[in-house]
């Protein structure tokens, strides 16, 4: 079978790739990506597994489905590639990241120097039809992403951060007795006042690392990211 992702999460998730659901997943997305505009593009829909290796995963932050508008989605959740406009939701975890750490926000929204710390930007579905946010939910991803947090539970020594009911909803697969859950309202402009600001996700996963015998992360962003792939 082609290798689609070049690190240990292919051995990880080997099972996944050769299920039934996937096959059909696979005919599904060849259809869309060949009379639709889909995001990400082709080669990136398994970054966030590429740039966060299976055994360098310190801490999960687990988006719901890609952006859907142009040139914005690149395979991390809440991330967007240089030169684009940071969309609410981010603008919003910056904000609370000033509050928590006192770093100021900076002028993108490309979050690649968390993932390559450890920080897995992993959304539930890794595409989406542009336009139509949640067109490719129930398609199989769902299934995917939910064996990887199986995974990385099993494997232990993560934080997982969970925004928003969707997130909220993935506890159910990870064993608290060897990882810890830090979880709030979503960052969304509709829903951030209801818990998102103030929740301090990032000290606090800071804690749990090393609570957990794991260093913590810089959560301070470049302020000209490295935009090599």
């Amino acid at each position: 079978m082609k290798v689609l992702i070049h690190n240990d999460w292919q051995q990880v998730l080997e099972k996944q790739f050769e299920a039934p659901y996937y096959a059909k997943l696979h005919a599904f997305l060849k259809e869309e990506y060949s009379h639709h505009t889909v995001y990400p593009e082709m080669h990136h829909i398994f970054q966030a597994f590429e740039w966060t290796p299976f055994d360098q995963v310190k801490v999960v932050i687990l988006g719901q489905d890609p952006y859907h508008n142009p040139h914005q989605a690149h395979g991390l959740s809440f991330s967007v590639l240089p030169g684009v406009q940071v969309p609410p939701s981010l603008q919003n975890i910056y904000k609370e990241l000033q509050a928590d750490l006192g770093y100021p926000p900076v002028h993108h929204g490309y979050l690649k120097s968390w993932a390559q710390q450890g920080v897995l930007l992993l959304n539930s579905v890794l595409t989406v039809r542009a336009g139509a946010a949640f067109s490719h939910a129930g398609k199989g991803w769902e299934e995917l992403t939910d064996a990887a947090i199986k995974a990385l539970s099993e494997r232990g020594g993560v934080v997982f951060i969970l925004w928003g009911n969707a997130a909220k909803r993935k506890s159910v697969f990870i064993d608290t007795t060897r990882n810890r859950i830090i979880s709030s309202a979503h960052p969304s402009p509709l829903s951030a006042n209801r818990g998102f600001f103030g929740s301090r996700p990032f000290s606090r996963a800071n804690a749990a690392l090393q609570e957990l015998g794991e260093s913590p992360i810089n959560w301070q962003l470049p302020e000209h990211p490295d935009t090599d792939d």
